[in-house]
């Protein structure tokens, strides 16, 4: 009963940051989608002419890819928001062991990270959103272990899920749980140190592959412009057509597998 009244007096506002967030769902605005698909759409559409010079196919291409790009965008906004979400239950993770370290059961650590945590990052952060629904169901008589539990499951992120699986199996049964904590913290820590290393090493490499993609466009712009009718065969004779559209599917999968192996998951 207390409950339903405190839940009723509750602000719209504060019900709503108590709503779990669904990291499923794209966090792209309309902008967002509009501006991935005329990106999408010029590049395909740029792409397809230097290959055929046909406006009519370059247009509908560009429309295609200007589509299949809001969609590839969007599973890039929602990956960039786990990622900021990791780091941030990292922060969080930090926090709360040195609150724990302190003397502080659980909760009150929780409380004090999410104070800490308040200072860094904004109130509509998806952390601090968190923090109040693991709290929040707290107070209504859910185990903290059940809260982090959820969080991982909706999140998907592997290190949420260890913290709450070993969190769930030392729920008060230990007095280590500040030690298991920190531990938790310091392997994240070496994960992402280990993660900056890489993409460090990749960087070069990625811009290497981006000049070795692109360049071939490059040269056939250039020499089909410039090229005083070199390439005219390859825009006016079905053989030359055959050949362009050889040369755009070499293209296309070169990119994909170049995407594919420059995205190294630890």
């Amino acid at each position: 009963m207390r409950n339903a009244v405190a839940a009723a007096e509750t602000p719209r506002s504060d019900q709503a940051r108590l709503v779990p967030p669904d990291y499923a769902a794209s966090p792209s605005t309309v902008f967002d989608h509009i501006l991935a698909f005329v990106t999408g759409c010029a590049a395909g559409a740029a792409v397809l002419f230097i290959f055929y010079k046909i406006i009519p196919l370059s247009v509908i291409g560009g429309v295609l890819t200007g589509a299949v790009h809001i969609v590839t965008a969007d599973h890039a906004a929602r990956q960039k928001r786990l990622t900021k979400l990791r780091v941030q239950f990292f922060d969080m993770l930090e926090a709360m062991s040195v609150a724990m370290r302190a003397g502080n059961p659980p909760l009150k650590a929780l409380q004090s990270a999410r104070g800490d945590l308040a200072m860094i990052y904004s109130e509509d952060s998806d952390i601090l959103r968190e923090l109040d629904i693991v709290i929040q169901r707290f107070h209504n008589a859910i185990a903290l272990s059940e809260a982090f539990s959820d969080f991982a499951r909706r999140s998907g992120l592997e290190d949420v899920a260890s913290f709450a699986s070993v969190y769930a199996t030392i729920e008060g049964k230990s007095g280590r749980a500040d030690e298991i904590v920190r531990e938790t913290q310091q392997i994240i820590a070496d994960k992402m140190e280990i993660e900056m290393e890489i993409d460090t090493l990749m960087t070069a490499a990625k811009s290497e592959v981006n000049i070795m993609l692109f360049m071939p466009l490059v040269i056939l712009g250039v020499i089909g412009y410039a090229g005083a009718g070199f390439m005219d065969a390859i825009y006016t004779t079905i053989m030359g057509k055959l050949v362009a559209t050889g040369g755009l599917i070499v293209f296309i999968i070169s990119f994909y597998m170049a995407k594919k192996f420059s995205n190294v998951q630890i």
